[in-house]
């Protein structure tokens, strides 16, 4: 009898064991996850809101949810490469040592690849490419600047460790001032008059100056802007150097998205973004 049931018992063991192998190799086993670390602070690219209103995404560890068009972005990859998507809210500052450290996968946020960070970290393809703009307040008398030398004297800022806060001293007399950790900083700085514009690029002016009717975006006649390379205003993926299957996934799935798709995607993010933000 003892004999019987250990045969039983043994015969069900190896019917689990068969089961659940099927059921992995027929796709049905736990999707290995795609943390994304991003600030959820920089519309239209990305933000914090309430709810999962126009496609958010939970945020890890938190009520809130994530909207945007690096959201959508994220949620495509993830799709694409058979994957969980994980949105980690990170400060930029912590966004490249999260990436090395493993504790995210991938950096979509609205961050260029420049010289400097791909000498820590490596980069996707570009997913979306923009000009520089300067956003000031309306009616001032920067409003209608053509050109860098209409701003000349202007007290102008950019974010933190970007290539924006760089490129401040090609404006003639420029008044630069400190550089701010976020664009909610900025955008307070700039309503209450400390400074007089910030940099960023065309999709965040345009959501600036929708989300408060007291700003500007001001956009350059040809040759009139800031000089930069391509890298310098596109935005690609950031991850750990060296992790070749990851950056060939994701360049795989952003090979097979158009450049009228990114364009929509960008034009439901500014429509989509919340007034408060």
């Amino acid at each position: 009898m003892r004999k019987f049931i250990s045969l039983a018992l043994c015969a069900a063991l190896l019917m689990g064991i068969f089961a659940i192998a099927g059921c992995q190799s027929s796709g049905g086993g736990t999707k290995s996850l795609l943390k994304v670390g991003m600030e959820c602070g920089y519309p239209p690219f990305n933000w914090t809101q309430a709810t999962d209103a126009n496609g958010a995404v939970p945020i890890s560890g938190s009520q809130e949810f994530a909207g945007g068009y690096d959201v959508e972005i994220a949620k495509l990859l993830a799709k694409g490469m058979d994957k969980e998507l994980v949105i980690v809210k990170t400060a930029w500052d912590g966004l490249s040592p999260a990436v090395q450290s493993g504790s995210i996968d991938a950096i979509i946020a609205g961050m260029s690849p420049t010289a400097d960070r791909k000498l820590t970290i490596d980069f996707s393809d570009h997913y979306y490419r923009s000009d520089l703009v300067v956003v000031v307040q309306k009616g001032s008398k920067y409003e209608n600047a053509k050109s860098l030398a209409d701003l000349s004297g202007a007290k102008i800022t950019a974010q933190l460790n970007t290539f924006h806060y760089t490129v401040i001293e090609q404006i003639p007399n420029v008044d630069k001032r400190t550089a701010m950790d976020d664009f909610p900083a900025m955008r307070v700085a700039l309503e209450s008059g400390i400074i007089d514009g910030y940099i960023s690029e065309r999709p965040e002016g345009i959501s600036a100056s929708a989300a408060n009717p007291k700003f500007a975006m001001v956009q350059f006649d040809q040759d009139k802007g800031f000089e930069a390379s391509d890298d310098d205003v596109a935005i690609a993926v950031g991850m750990k150097k060296g992790n070749t299957e990851l950056a060939a996934g994701i360049n795989k799935v952003l090979a097979d998205l158009s450049e009228d798709q990114r364009k929509a995607l960008m034009d439901q993010a500014i429509k989509d973004q919340p007034a408060e933000n």
